[in-house]
């Protein structure tokens, strides 16, 4: 394994960010390569201690000449938003000087080609530059995952749909339970940057190709069961997919979890400010017309409470954390069997 640093200059002379990347060299050169990153999004962790949990099982490989393909791996990619803190509130998700999302405006390329990125030096802010390294850094390989986690939720897949279902073997292997397939423009995200390279190859050539961002639960996930479990996962998908060897696990199975369009996740907002009193869990099914959630909108008083009633029958993914709100915000995602008719295009989130 080799470790390099990479060094990002901010927006301010004299000042520069760092963070570490580790390699491990493949003995196969037609043997697909893997790279990994986490906490692009600096406050999301379960991918971070995924990672962790993942290099023992690395080295192990390596040592026994085990990795066929070059995997890469940066588990801080933001040490931008990692540094960002207002007052004593932690800020990972935008860049507080552009106030632009982390996983979003990234660098669209026609090839696979670093050398298609412009020269950082030409780049007017810290987060683009910081941006431009990442792509840098991950293309050209055939496996690409960014690590992140929702608010509260299971384990789930971003999943261009292109890559579906020959990536159905991935989703197995790591044990998510749901997957959301995304077609046309997604805001640059990471993983639209990653894909855009390879549209328009052949069935065959797309089905060698792993591209997803991956959400790890919620924030609170940080925990040492779950990192180890998440790196088994890990592992499992990049012998599955022949990055490396290892006799000792089968092919992973069907994949048996939820899988819907984008368009069919009902983002369910709070219609008023208040708090918020949760009556499910995420993995949960409903029916139609089923109580999500009731606001308190005026306590105390006989008329102060609303409810977020489900418009379809559906699974829920995910909720917010915290137990505030203001009107409008988004409360769960409920994946429906139907398109909801309030479907949002490209990104369910800024």
């Amino acid at each position: 394994m080799r470790k390099s640093i990479e060094r990002i200059e901010a927006d301010t002379q004299g000042v520069f960010y760092e963070f570490p990347v580790y390699r491990f060299e493949g003995s196969a050169p037609d043997a697909p390569s893997a790279y990994l990153q986490a906490a692009l999004h600096a406050g999301e962790l379960p991918g971070v201690v995924a990672i962790d949990a993942l290099m023992p099982l690395l080295r192990t490989a390596e040592k026994e000449g085990r990795i066929r393909g070059a995997i890469t791996l940066v588990p801080w990619a933001n040490p931008v938003g990692r540094a960002q803190y207002h007052f004593t509130t932690h800020e990972g998700r935008f860049h507080l000087g552009t106030r632009t999302n982390f996983n979003r405006d990234f660098l669209l390329v026609e090839k696979p080609d670093p050398a298609l990125l412009p020269d950082e030096a030409t780049l007017s802010t810290t987060d683009q530059r910081l941006k431009a390294r990442l792509l840098k850094l991950s293309l050209g390989h055939d496996i690409v995952l960014d690590l992140h986690c929702d608010d509260e939720g299971v384990p789930y897949l971003y999943v261009p749909e292109p890559l579906w279902p020959a990536m159905a073997d991935c989703a197995a292997a790591m044990g998510v339970e749901a997957v959301l397939l995304w077609q046309d423009e997604c805001g640059s995200a990471f993983d639209e940057a990653s894909i855009n390279p390879h549209l328009g190859r052949d069935r065959a050539e797309l089905e060698r190709m792993v591209v997803t961002t991956v959400e790890y639960r919620g924030m609170a996930d940080v925990d040492a069961g779950l990192a180890q479990e998440d790196a088994r996962g890990l592992y499992r998908l990049l012998v599955a997919r022949g990055v490396i060897e290892d006799a000792s696990l089968p092919p992973p199975g069907p994949f048996r979890g939820v899988v819907a369009p984008l368009e069919h996740v009902e983002m369910m907002a709070a219609p008023r400010a208040g708090a918020i009193l949760y009556h499910v869990k995420p993995g949960e099914r409903v029916e139609r017309g089923a109580r999500l959630a009731t606001i308190v909108y005026a306590p105390g008083e006989a008329d102060g409470r609303v409810d977020v009633i489900a418009p379809q029958a559906g699974y829920i993914l995910t909720r917010r954390s915290h137990r505030i709100t203001r009107s409008g915000e988004d409360l769960l995602k409920l994946v429906g069997a139907e398109r909801s008719p309030d479907a949002r295009s490209g990104t369910l989130e800024a």
